[in-house]
């Protein structure tokens, strides 16, 4: 499946926000240029649908998932009988790339993804290179102990790393202890707007 490797900071300048939540000073200082030849002129007005897509954009850009991917999971969003909103969320925290990056044991969702596709991580004691395996209540993920677990260690200990609410966590271990809201996650999108997007 296609996916995006060109300039990751090129994606959050086009946003206006650091969509990958690595701190970086340069990405931090160019924020407000847009990227391009004509970045630095004046941006026009939005319209109600371009202001959609972008926060669109946003959000599917912060999880590293395809067009294709992103459509299918706001569908299942809007056919669902409970809250449209939390059931994306949960759709898009509940990928095991993304879990794996909650977790600690990746710096980034791009290197989470890679982990998992190098089968580094470990689902109940079975090898999973999918990085789009929706995790499961009670599901156990684990990193391999070949993979770097000093380096992970230090990561995942460090002062200035929160686990979300939603998972346990001994070091090299985690558990979905429960789905995911939308009160869980700090993304700087609205919601709202993305479903109303796919509404159209």
């Amino acid at each position: 499946m296609s996916r995006y490797t060109g300039p990751k900071h090129k994606l959050a300048r086009r946003e206006g926000v650091n969509i990958f939540g690595k701190a970086s000073a340069s990405l931090e200082r160019r924020l407000n240029v847009i990227p391009g030849i004509h970045g630095k002129r004046r941006a026009r007005k939005l319209s109600e649908y371009g202001i959609q897509l972008r926060e669109k954009q946003k959000l599917k850009r912060t999880y590293g998932v395809s067009e294709a991917q992103f459509r299918k999971y706001a569908m299942l969003a809007q056919k669902a009988k409970e809250n449209t909103i939390d059931i994306l969320v949960q759709l898009l925290e509940t990928r095991l790339d993304n879990v794996v990056y909650r977790l600690g044991f990746g710096k980034t969702r791009f290197q989470a993804r890679q982990m998992v596709s190098h089968r580094h991580i470990f689902v109940n004691g079975k090898k999973l290179n999918i990085p789009s395996y929706s995790v499961r209540e009670g599901d156990i993920i684990a990193v391999s102990p070949k993979f770097a677990p000093e380096e992970i260690k230090a990561r995942v200990e460090s002062e200035e790393r929160l686990t979300p609410s939603y998972l346990s966590q001994e070091t090299l271990e985690g558990k979905l202890i429960r789905l995911p809201t939308r009160d869980d996650i700090a993304n700087p999108v609205d919601y709202q707007l993305v479903i109303e997007f796919y509404s159209r």
